[in-house]
């Protein structure tokens, strides 16, 4: 299948250097990637295996601290832009920005761009993955429902698992398409209930994608659909 085989694609990605920013509002750190280079899409089977070893106390005081020590234009522009209660991470080489919640910490996934994941909730993150396409707009690749389907059940589910697809739907930003949708999927020890948004741009293929525990979905689901909402192509 020519849409699963560009979605899988490529090689994986190269360690990339960050530099970042704190808003003067200490629930609000904002990260700003500058460096580019090619990645390809992965699936995570099971995301985020490896637990931080700080603690989620530490990372808050430390997030505090930096904040604290950076001011200026940039910091005051950053807080006015990011909601409360959120984090902004934004790639500016491979072209693109999005909200996360607070406190996530970010983590290296073997085939994703980025993943940022809560250090206490193991099913609770937000990831991207970029791989190559000849296709200049996502609904070159069919219907959102059809994307949606394909994707869920073929790419972002490892195999064996009990998919089912809630909702999708398209919107349309800066004359470019994002396809967003839910799902579930089920296996013996417990159901996650994810959201996913896809777009094409510059001869990439971007899923940014996130989700928790079912169990857990009414406390987060609000925080996750802003992210959701949130992601955006830059160019």
């Amino acid at each position: 299948m020519i849409f699963q085989q560009q979605c899988l694609a490529g090689s994986r990605p190269s360690h990339l250097a960050c530099s970042r920013s704190f808003s003067t509002n200490a629930r609000q750190p904002a990260i700003v990637r500058h460096a580019s280079s090619s990645h390809s899409q992965a699936e995570l089977a099971e995301p985020c295996a490896a637990t931080p070893a700080a603690s989620r106390r530490q990372l808050l005081g430390a997030a505090s601290l930096a904040s604290a020590l950076l001011t200026g234009p940039q910091a005051a522009l950053a807080a006015a832009k990011t909601p409360k209660g959120f984090s902004a991470f934004e790639d500016v080489g491979d072209g693109y920005k999005f909200l996360y919640p607070f406190g996530w910490q970010e983590v290296a996934v073997d085939g994703a761009d980025v993943v940022f994941k809560d250090i206490v909730e193991p099913l609770e993150y937000i990831s991207v993955t970029i791989t190559t396409t000849e296709k200049t707009d996502i609904a070159e690749f069919g219907t959102k429902e059809e994307v949606a389907d394909t994707l869920a059940k073929e790419v972002l589910t490892p195999p064996g698992q009990e998919v089912n697809i809630l909702s999708s739907e398209a919107r349309d930003l800066n004359n470019r398409n994002y396809f967003e949708f839910e799902f579930t999927a089920k296996n013996p020890r417990y159901t996650r209930h994810a959201l996913a948004v896809v777009a094409v741009a510059n001869g990439k293929f971007y899923t940014l994608t996130t989700g928790a525990n079912e169990k857990r979905w009414g406390r987060i689901s609000d925080r996750l659909k802003t992210s959701i909402r949130s992601f955006t192509l830059l160019t």
